[in-house]
Formats: structure tokens, sequence, C-alpha cells
């Protein structure tokens, strides 16, 4: 994606349906998300040109209906919608993302093992830094 324009809500959603379903028409995303979200045929209509001029999808004719697919898949933008999230509401800090975390009854052990992974990763780099800030 060429643009850094932010994403809603709404449209993150459209854009994980369009991927489960793509390359699906107006009218298949409509009768999807009918009983998720209950939104109108125009709002989807709106909220896919929307998504089309911020280069996450891309139209095409198929038997003359129009079909979206994504130009860029939901797990590769998630950790840029993260990033802009923690740099804009968090003030670059992570430390509020981690102590939600804390508060939460119940993290599914596949996830925690992630979150794990991820820290070793993160202290490796920083030592891998520090050795290097130290020659």
């Amino acid at each position: 994606m060429s643009q850094r324009k932010p994403l809603g809500k709404v449209e993150l959603e459209l854009l994980q349906a369009v991927e489960e379903l793509q390359p699906v028409s107006v009218r298949t995303l409509v009768e999807h998300l009918a009983d998720k979200t209950g939104q109108a045929r125009t709002t989807i209509l709106t909220t896919l040109e929307r998504l089309r001029a911020k280069g996450c999808v891309t139209r095409r004719s198929i038997k003359g209906v129009n079909h979206y697919s994504p130009r860029v898949s939901v797990s590769e933008l998630l950790p840029r919608l993260v990033g802009d999230f923690v740099q804009k509401m968090l003030g670059g800090s992570v430390s509020p993302v981690v102590a939600y975390l804390q508060d939460q009854k119940e993290v599914d052990p596949e996830e925690l093992a992630q979150l794990k992974s991820l820290v070793e990763d993160l202290e490796a780099k920083q030592a891998k830094k520090d050795k290097g800030r130290k020659k």
C-alpha cells in the first residue's frame, strides 16, 4: 500500500470479509455481513470504494459484475495498524498493552507462547544492538 491513511473499524471488518471471500461481489458481501454488522448495501459499497482509494483492495469486472480482492492481506496490515495505534494513542509506549494483557483473566496458551517468542526475539535484537554499540 502506497498510502498511509488510517483504517477505521468498519473498513478493517470489510477488508477481512473481502480477504475471506475473494474475489467477492458487493452482493455476496452484503449477504455475508447482513447478520454480523447489519450494514446497508450503500455503506458497504462506499466503504469498498474508500478501501480502493486507500490502495487496500482492487476491483475487476467478472461477467459484468464488479468483484473485489485485497491488495494487501490483513495479517500484513495489522502490525502497521497496531504500530500506528501505539504511536498515536500510547505515545510509543507498549507498557499499556502489557498492562492490559496482565488484567485479562485468560490468554490463549498458543498466543502466550507467541508472545514469549516475540519477547525473546526482542531481547536478542536488543542484545545485538548493545553489543554493536560497545565496539
